[in-house]
């Protein structure tokens, strides 16, 4: 007999999610539009302790994060993700557009930043693009936060040693905010070339995409705050 057929499941590449906000009618929301788009949510909570609890059961791709939480806010909770073994990539989700909580949420180590009112398309571009391991926030726009937020210190962090010329070159490259292509026409390098450069130097440097190299280019001192050689107009 011919019926209805049932919904097609999420595809086997689809990556696995936790979403965390303490407003059950926006999470249901969340969570309505993301499997709407065959994403497959996992899991929901409605705190921070929650979130990172659920995350370590699940062992979700992506967290979806809200900021504002009782007790443990979500940039606490990032962080204790982010310190634990093969964690998820974290996208913070807020109402609030200010560069102290972009900043923040990025130091406690989040891959992106977005805010509710985004499009509905937007988010799930969104979750996809961390989930495939880039970084959603520019690097243009992560070290304009980091010049605002961030001292170079007096003594920095040590940096890595083992970096090759050409690892350390592009490095330099992704702080200026030059994507792969822009970095392989400057350097005349294909843009797969540089692709296996960048996956080779966030090894080095123990990060997990170009947004953290960024922070870790100050850190270390290999950039230094207001070095306008380090730096170029967004576009």
């Amino acid at each position: 007999m011919i019926g209805t057929p049932p919904p097609s499941p999420a595809s086997p590449a689809s990556p696995r999610i936790v979403v965390a906000d303490d407003h059950a009618l926006v999470r249901s929301g969340i969570i309505a539009l993301l499997e709407a788009a065959d994403l497959d949510v996992v899991g929901e909570a409605g705190t921070g302790q929650e979130a990172v609890a659920l995350a370590r059961e699940l062992s979700p791709d992506v967290v979806l994060m809200d900021i504002r939480m009782p007790g443990m806010d979500g940039i606490e909770a990032t962080a204790a993700l982010t310190a634990s073994d093969d964690p998820p990539r974290v996208l913070v989700l807020t109402t609030f557009d200010l560069d102290e909580y972009v900043y923040r949420a990025l130091q406690s180590g989040a891959s992106g930043f977005l805010l509710k009112d985004a499009p509905p398309d937007r988010l799930v571009d969104a979750v996809k693009t961390v989930a495939a391991g880039e970084a959603l926030l520019a690097p243009t726009v992560t070290r304009r936060l980091i010049e605002k937020y961030l001292e170079t210190p007096a003594q920095p962090l040590p940096g890595p040693t083992d970096l090759t010329p050409r690892e350390t070159e592009i490095w330099l490259l992704i702080a200026q905010g030059l994507s792969n292509l822009e970095i392989g026409r400057k350097l005349f390098l294909s843009e797969a070339t540089v692709k296996a450069h960048v996956t080779r130097l966030l090894s080095k440097l123990g990060v997990r995409d170009r947004v953290q190299a960024v922070v870790v280019a100050y850190e270390t001192g290999a950039v230094r705050v207001g070095d306008r050689r380090s730096s170029r107009t967004e576009r």
